[in-house]
């Protein structure tokens, strides 16, 4: 592979690609935030309906004696299941009987109420404003939130299927940079939204841009780094969510409106969008698709940034055609999703590759995107999902570079999914034990994630990676969008959701068994690259059997 070598004379892992990995991270941080956005932005405040008595001024006048609002409010709101003033309903007319102390407050007919029909009262204690409050997704309209949230997820499903071959074809820096705009743009547009279905479509513009941002910096990270530093430059990428999450969390402790806060998160976009002019589109694929003048330039850019001008001062386009001449000699495949699957030795990468991808976003967006559930206090929790995700990930790292891609890539997946398993296993009245498990599953799968991310990478030729990358980040956005619905299972059985949740990474797993290490090997430029890597295994395994029966004689 003889882009590995040029890679290695103007600097693998120098100024440059430190430089490179901050610019890329932060945004990463960022996007983090409008991933996990709705936990705030759209969190459920307690609510009851508007009455008269309580909140009219006038009818408040004709309350005979000096009764409280703990009084006014047991005669006009009914109590609910949980024994707390019922959500959605409201009597017709006040029942000032209940204030005998000898009447019991539940026994109520559903005929002496109504519905909500002047509207909610919210309480704004928590959060002055969220989209729930503004446009009523309470009660009957409550199935409206999970809704925006698999619209969101949606959109990125589609920016994965459309970035995926667009970067193939148009290069990966173009795509982010553009990107990056549209999510400054669709952002801070959606914090302006006058309707709720405006705002869902200025929710899916957004998350279409956030596709082709994750997908194209870790392109460009596994593009620019040697074989022995990719695995820390995805790891940092990797953290980059991590850190995002616990940023996410500071950001809305201290801004309670979600208006601002979907603006704080958004508006740092429009200064990704002017540096990212700086970033160097990836060398690699400009050689690889034909355009050397280009690729000459970003080589010798590099070599300066990295202090090796004079290696970069010898680089010509002749020096170039004659290092790259097998990998441009090779008539290259189109980048269509066929050829991932029907072409010899990538069809079982691209067929385990998916569940992989596939049991990330199903697990994690099932569990991680409903913290309302798990606790009151969802700052607190985003926080320790974030730290905890910390030292799993930087544990990824180190194991990665010691036991290889496949075994790290299926005991991830495996142990993730059996700490889920356990919980079903475990007394809701043990609180603590299960929160640990749930923390400790969702570290897990945050580990499959940097696995997947460097092994598809890995897996697939230039000419097709950013094609299978897509691929993967819409078979995870396709379990995203399935993952919150599987909580629905819940009024059937509650173990059913988190066997769902456990069963698929442990199936995906296994299976991930059956793809090919990749540790230390350079990255395939062609499709013919990956065919010779096959040979060469079998021919070495070939080799090692017949010097084992030829030392038992």
């Amino acid at each position: 592979m003889a882009f590995s070598e040029i890679l290695d004379q103007v600097g693998s892992l120098g100024r440059f690609q430190v430089l490179q990995t901050v610019a890329l991270v932060v945004p990463i941080m960022w996007l983090t935030t409008h991933n996990m956005l709705e936990n705030f932005s759209a969190a459920v405040p307690s609510h009851r309906c508007w009455v008269p008595l309580l909140d009219n001024s006038t009818a408040q006048a004709s309350v005979p004696g000096a009764l409280g609002p703990e009084a006014l409010l047991a005669v006009s709101i009914p109590l609910g299941p949980d024994h707390e003033p019922h959500q959605c309903r409201r009597f017709r007319h006040p029942q000032w009987q209940l204030l005998d102390p000898n009447t019991t407050a539940t026994n109520w007919s559903e005929a002496a109420t109504e519905p909500c029909v002047d509207g909610w009262v919210y309480d704004y204690s928590t959060f002055t404003s969220t989209i729930v409050a503004k446009w009523d997704l309470v009660c009957d309209s409550q199935a409206l939130k999970p809704m925006a949230q698999s619209i969101f997820l949606a959109g990125i499903l589609v920016g994965a299927a459309v970035c995926g071959q667009t970067s193939d074809r148009f290069g990966r820096k173009l795509v982010l940079t553009w990107s990056y705009l549209q999510l400054a743009v669709w952002g801070t547009a959606t914090a302006f939204a006058p309707t709720f279905p405006v705002y869902c479509l200025f929710r899916f513009l957004a998350a279409f841009a956030i596709a082709g941002i994750m997908m194209n910096t870790s392109t460009l990270l596994v593009e620019w780094t040697s074989a022995q530093a990719r695995a820390l430059a995805m790891t940092f990428n990797a953290l980059g969510f991590s850190f995002g999450q616990i940023l996410l969390a500071a950001v809305a402790y201290g801004v309670r409106d979600w208006t601002l806060l979907q603006l704080a998160v958004s508006v740092p976009f429009f200064l990704c969008f002017v540096y990212s002019w700086w970033l160097a589109e990836s060398a690699r694929w400009l050689l690889v698709t034909g355009r050397l003048e280009r690729g000459l330039q970003e080589l010798q850019r590099v070599a300066a940034i990295n202090g090796k001008r004079a290696v970069g001062d010898t680089l010509t386009t002749e020096v170039l055609l004659s290092a790259m001449q097998e990998e441009l000699s090779v008539k290259q495949a189109p980048a269509s999703l066929g050829t991932l699957f029907y072409t010899p030795g990538l069809g079982l990468r691209t067929c385990v590759s998916i569940p992989c991808w596939f049991a990330f976003g199903f697990t994690f967006f099932g569990l991680a995107l409903d913290l309302q559930a798990l606790g009151s206090n969802i700052f607190l929790l985003l926080v320790l999902l974030g730290a905890f995700d910390i030292p799993a990930k930087i544990s990824t790292l180190l194991l990665l570079s010691r036991l290889g891609r496949r075994p790290m890539q299926a005991s991830s997946l495996v142990l993730a999914g059996l700490c889920i398993l356990a919980n079903t296993l475990v007394p809701l009245e043990m609180g603590a034990l299960r929160a640990a498990l749930a923390l400790l599953g969702l570290c897990g799968v945050g580990a499959a994630f940097i696995c997947i991310t460097i092994y598809t990478g890995e897996l697939f030729p230039t000419v097709l990676r950013m094609t299978a990358v897509g691929l993967g980040q819409m078979s995870a956005r396709a379990g995203g969008i399935l993952g919150p619905l599987v909580r629905l299972l819940g009024v059937h059985s509650p173990s059913l959701p988190l066997l769902m949740y456990g069963a698929v990474p442990v199936l995906s797993g296994l299976a991930a068994l059956l793809l090919p290490e990749t540790q230390n090997l350079p990255l395939p430029d062609t499709i013919q690259d990956v065919q010779n890597q096959a040979v060469k295994k079998a021919t070495h395994g070939t080799w090692e059997r017949s010097v084992l029966k030829s030392t038992q004689f």
